[in-house]
């Protein structure tokens, strides 16, 4: 093959050829955020008018009338609240997205005290995760009553019952649910919470606490079923936090095909660099239209991508159009100059557009695989051009010694 002289007219042609394909992949790129906006708006409403909303449970709240407080009312928190939890992950796939699903069983018990010397009507309300929610195995115990047609008013149960002085009644709800997204149990307005235990245990192990809720006191791993035995146990608290669960993340291929491709320039800028830089050292030069189809070729692998991804599992699609992609380019850079480039292009194209791209199927990695590769190339091209003539390599006549340097002139001396 022959092989141009890299002239500085050639690089500016490269990077024009760069800042061309980078336009396209943004292009590519905004057309799959909007498609994925779109349909999983549309989907996500279906999605829980189906299977249910997010579930947040608020303690229950206790007063009594009396006329020295504020609104004719004196709250009474309860004495004591003895909760267990058990959310069962179950995402669901509703066209190219998957939700984060779960089932819930919730079992609390609670203690309604009297803190006045007299008997007490008081009145006990408690307030459903949300209204769109089923409930199935709903029980609702006050004082050992279980009401089985409980008044139910804009989602919250009310019902009195009386307490004798200085004591209290147990009260019990129980119900198993379905949600979405995060299950939350907030501790309402009670500044100062006391002997309340919540135990939830999952059956999945990838556990986050959402912003503003608590840590737990204690957890233990259940190695049978890959799952976690969370504990928060408030003896006497003060500012107590809420408590919450998110689900594990779930990978849907919209928003991965989104992120590769607009990221997408940044492993096209090494791969070019590294051919050109190895490829001047080397004396083996491409033509700026030889580097116009090897983008089109590493254009492939992100648009076919983003199309057979509606047709075929996620892993299948990214694979098979990397392959691709590695054919055409590779294929193409045999045929121009056999081994000697393929040597070069291969692993390139491979570290840069395939293992990067990999890394957005795993959250917090890409940024990182990014430094990695830049100084992974930085310090292979340091090496490879440690010792070569610059002035040679980008076409200059010039005189040079016998050691490929080019010699300094008496003016210089």
């Amino acid at each position: 093959m022959h092989s141009p002289k890299l002239t500085f007219r050639s690089v500016l042609a490269i990077i024009f050829i760069f800042c061309c394909t980078a336009v396209g992949w943004f292009i590519l790129g905004g057309a799959l955020a909007y498609r994925s906006e779109m349909s999983s708006g549309a989907l996500t409403h279906q999605v829980r008018d189906s299977w249910g909303p997010e579930l947040t449970q608020e303690h229950p709240i206790a007063w009594y009338e009396s006329p020295t407080g504020e609104t004719g009312r004196s709250l009474v928190s309860p004495s004591a609240s003895d909760i267990e939890v058990a959310l069962r992950y179950e995402p669901r796939r509703k066209g190219l997205f998957w939700y984060r699903a779960y089932q819930t069983e919730f079992d609390a018990r609670y203690e309604i005290s009297n803190p006045t010397p007299i008997e007490q009507t008081v009145f006990v309300a408690f307030q459903l995760p949300s209204e769109y929610a089923s409930y199935n195995a709903f029980t609702f115990e006050l004082d050992g009553n279980s009401e089985e047609e409980p008044i139910l008013r804009n989602g919250t149960i009310t019902q009195a019952v009386a307490v004798p002085a200085h004591s209290s009644v147990p009260l019990r709800v129980a119900y198993h649910a379905r949600g979405l997204d995060r299950w939350d149990y907030k501790l309402g307005a009670a500044e100062r919470i006391k002997n309340f235990n919540l135990s939830m245990s999952t059956d999945f192990q990838e556990i986050n606490f959402p912003l503003g809720t608590g840590s737990p006191t204690s957890r233990e791993t259940l190695a049978e079923d890959d799952g976690w035995e969370l504990s928060w146990d408030y003896p006497d608290v003060i500012g107590a936090k809420p408590i919450g669960m998110d689900m594990p993340k779930a990978l849907n291929a919209g928003p991965v095909a989104v992120r590769i491709s607009f990221f997408a320039p940044v492993s096209l800028l090494f791969f070019f660099a590294v051919l050109l830089i190895l490829g001047g050292v080397t004396g083996v030069n491409l033509h700026p239209m030889n580097y116009f189809f090897l983008a089109a070729g590493c254009f492939a692998f992100q648009l076919l991508f983003a199309y057979t991804v509606d047709l075929m599992p996620l892993h299948l699609s990214f694979f098979l159009s990397a392959l691709v992609s590695l054919l055409l380019v590779n294929g193409y850079l045999h045929a121009l100059g056999g081994r000697a480039l393929t040597r070069i292009a291969a692993p390139a194209q491979f570290a840069y557009m395939v293992l990067f791209s990999y890394s957005f199927f795993f959250d917090g990695l890409s940024g990182l695989t990014i430094t990695i590769g830049a100084i992974a190339t930085l310090s292979i091209l340091m090496i490879a051009t440690a010792k070569t003539d610059w002035t040679r390599v980008f076409g200059r006549n010039s005189k040079e010694d016998p050691g490929g340097r080019t010699p300094l002139t008496n003016a210089q001396l």
